[in-house]
């Protein structure tokens, strides 16, 4: 049988197919294990697979697109409001096929082998980082029980605690020393660990053309660079233009209008919210070097001069965001041109429309 279509409910041992006709009637409908759906387009002519972008549909995207199989990601969170009653994986499958015909609805790129990679070397970093402050802040509960303060501060702490462990002298049980210990033995390790998967990522960068053209932006580092080369890939043919990567990364404000009244509010936060941390965070750090910068009696131009006035407008968190915006249009720019941050032009005024 021929379909136009098919939609693809995916799972890890059960896969749920529906083919649909040009009309986008239901023809059939199959329920599949992992090997019956790895052969399951081999003997058919297939026009479009449709699929939700989650856990290992990037995988089976490029499986099938190495069969010839055109192959379309749609965010998950769009295709849900299609799923009227009850959920179930048939529901699934055709609340997919109806999201499909939304011309609003904008598929998702297929990421290559290399793309995953990195980012799950992004993933295995950030998990390593939380398990470490989370042994800190356990050795500091465990000193404020018995009435010893800890100073601010992961290696200044770190050194405190160590010290008290050390001592025969200070108010922690013996009972409880070794188990520190080994907590502090633990964010060694983590820390080894992290240093280790940044060498990792240096080394992508050294090998990447993109990624050294986007740290030559401010506000943009090792991190940055490889977490968006990771999402969006070097070309970035699918965002019109910087604004849209800017909302794709939720930066951009959220709006609720009617009529002649226009709302903004705070940003949307949709979209990779790592991704959007990081630029927040650069963001940030510019601003403060921006400022110190200023209360030195040294001159700010371009970027951080546009910074400085924005904040003096509005408060540090809304400059912070602003920036972070503006960072991410700047990003698009830097990619989509193949020139490295110009900061004479960054903030240059456009010239009056006559």
């Amino acid at each position: 049988m021929n379909a136009t279509t098919v939609a693809v409910d995916l799972a890890k041992t059960v896969f749920q197919v529906a083919e649909a006709d040009a009309n986008g009637r239901i023809t059939g409908t199959h329920r599949l294990t992992r090997t019956q759906f790895e052969r399951f387009f081999a003997n058919r002519v297939t026009g479009q697979v449709v699929m939700e972008a989650c856990g290992s549909a990037h995988h089976w995207a490029r499986t099938l697109q190495r069969q010839g199989v055109a192959v379309r990601l749609l965010p998950a969170t769009h295709v849900k409001p299609y799923c009227l009653r009850n959920k179930t994986d048939a529901a699934d499958c055709g609340a997919l096929l109806q999201a499909n015909n939304d011309p609003r609805i904008r598929e998702v790129r297929v990421k290559s082998v290399e793309q995953q990679a990195l980012q799950a070397l992004h993933r295995a970093r950030s998990q390593w980082m939380s398990s470490r402050t989370q042994r800190i802040n356990t050795l500091r509960g465990y000193c404020r029980e018995f009435g010893v303060p800890i100073p601010v501060g992961a290696k200044t702490g770190l050194q405190a605690v160590r010290s008290l462990v050390g001592d025969p002298g200070s108010p922690l049980p013996a009972m409880l020393r070794p188990t520190m210990q080994m907590l502090l033995v633990e964010v060694v390790q983590l820390e080894a660990r992290i240093a280790q998967l940044e060498r990792d990522l240096r080394e992508v960068v050294r090998q990447s053309p993109a990624c050294q053209l986007l740290l030559s932006i401010p506000g943009v580092g090792l991190l940055t660079a490889t977490a968006l080369v990771a999402a969006v890939g070097t070309n970035l043919t699918q965002f019109r233009n910087g604004r849209q990567l800017a909302a794709w990364m939720g930066l951009t404000p959220y709006e609720h209008s009617s009529g002649n009244t226009r709302r903004l509010g705070h940003i949307t936060r949709a979209g990779d919210r790592y991704l959007r941390t990081l630029l927040t965070h650069g963001a940030r750090s510019v601003l403060q070097a921006a400022a110190r910068a200023h209360s030195a009696g040294r001159d700010c131009t371009g970027l951080k001069a546009w910074a400085l006035a924005v904040r003096e407008r509005t408060n540090q968190n809304k400059a912070t965001c602003a920036l972070a915006n503006k960072l991410a249009r700047i990003c698009f720019a830097t990619l989509r041109h193949q020139q490295p941050f110009d900061a004479q032009r960054a903030c240059k005024p456009r010239p009056a429309a006559h």
